[in-house]
């Protein structure tokens, strides 16, 4: 009878491994090092504490959204709703929340709600992901405009305080992305329920022989990013005062693009969360970038299309590298 021990990974396998987890994120922080630069030599305000404030303000929600399409993508999902759903929640937050508090909370209880059901949806009967919540995203389209065909409405103003809140000496952006990167980190790196998630979408089999609920899992996931969607919705309707179903239309694929240019991949089974929060940083400069050169907007989305597939491009290029 013969005994077959598995050696622990010597100092080599490991530092490969480690090469191969973290170049994504890495190259993501040079590029964001590089358009950081960039954006600084054409405007050299940005250096301050009120420049670096107005410059990073508007990524907090995107952050805390790519935190929620992490979630998702983790148990090797999509959400196409995401766009939507965060400007519906600014379209509750500006109409509803001050004047029909109970309203406002009932419907963010649905939302919750909407995603369980989806997440069962997708389990139980193979659903595919992006069908559902393409669907949904028109049904959250939808309410928003029965609710406030307009934009328009205000935020309490507890709400409003959120954006308006400055610390001494230190731009209130990089707390509320710290706050938002730490969220992602503990759900998905440190709780029980962030194991089984990215064990759902790299080890299913596995993780259902081990007596793990496989649809209790995902509720889970579709849930907490649902969640996470909600706060940043509320995130950037205290910045904006006002409600706009359209707010937010871009964020879907931003939201996909900070993951993968984080490190994650469309097959699920990992979660990099700050990885995310570089990308999505990243994706933000790109855009006051842009404007600082006063780049047509016809071409703003090109421009910015192209640097993503170029820090991608590198990403598969060092991944390789890597190995």
């Amino acid at each position: 009878m013969s005994t077959t021990i598995s050696s622990a990974p010597g100092p080599r396998e490991r530092l490969r491994a480690g090469a191969q987890n973290g170049s994504p994120a890495l190259l993501s922080f040079v590029a964001l090092a590089v358009i950081f630069a960039i954006t600084a030599s054409l405007q050299p305000g940005i250096l301050s504490v009120p420049g670096l404030t107005l410059m990073l303000m508007s990524s907090v929600p995107l952050v805390l959204a790519a935190q929620a399409q992490m979630i998702m993508m983790s148990v090797g999902d999509i959400d196409l709703s995401v766009g939507y759903l965060v400007g519906l929640v600014t379209v509750i937050a500006a109409r509803l929340l001050a004047d029909a508090p109970l309203i406002a909370v009932l419907l963010v209880a649905g939302i919750l709600a909407v995603y369980a059901v989806l997440a069962y949806v997708v389990q139980r009967h193979g659903v595919p992901s992006i069908i559902v919540t393409l669907g949904m995203s028109f049904v959250w389209l939808g309410i928003g405009l029965q609710i406030s065909p307009t934009p328009g409405g205000e935020t309490p103003a507890w709400l409003s305080a959120i954006s308006q809140w400055r610390p001494t000496g230190f731009p209130a952006p990089i707390v509320l992305i710290a706050l938002a990167t730490l969220l992602g980190w503990f759900i998905s790196r440190r709780a029980k329920i962030g194991m089984r998630i990215r064990a759902l979408g790299s080890q299913a089999p596995t993780l259902e022989k081990a007596g793990v609920s496989l649809v209790g899992t995902r509720i889970s996931a579709y849930v907490i990013a649902a969640g996470m969607l909600v706060l940043a919705g509320l995130l950037l309707a205290s910045q904006t005062w006002s409600g706009d179903i359209n707010s937010a239309s871009e964020f879907t694929l931003m939201t996909i693009a900070a993951v993968i240019l984080g490190g994650g991949t469309f097959s699920g089974g990992r979660a990099l969360p700050v990885g995310v929060t570089i990308g999505a940083v990243t994706l933000g400069l790109i855009t006051v970038l842009l404007s600082l050169i006063n780049l047509p907007s016809s071409l703003q989305s090109a421009a910015q299309g192209l640097i993503v597939l170029a820090v991608l491009a590198g990403r598969i290029i060092t991944e390789r590298i890597a190995r």
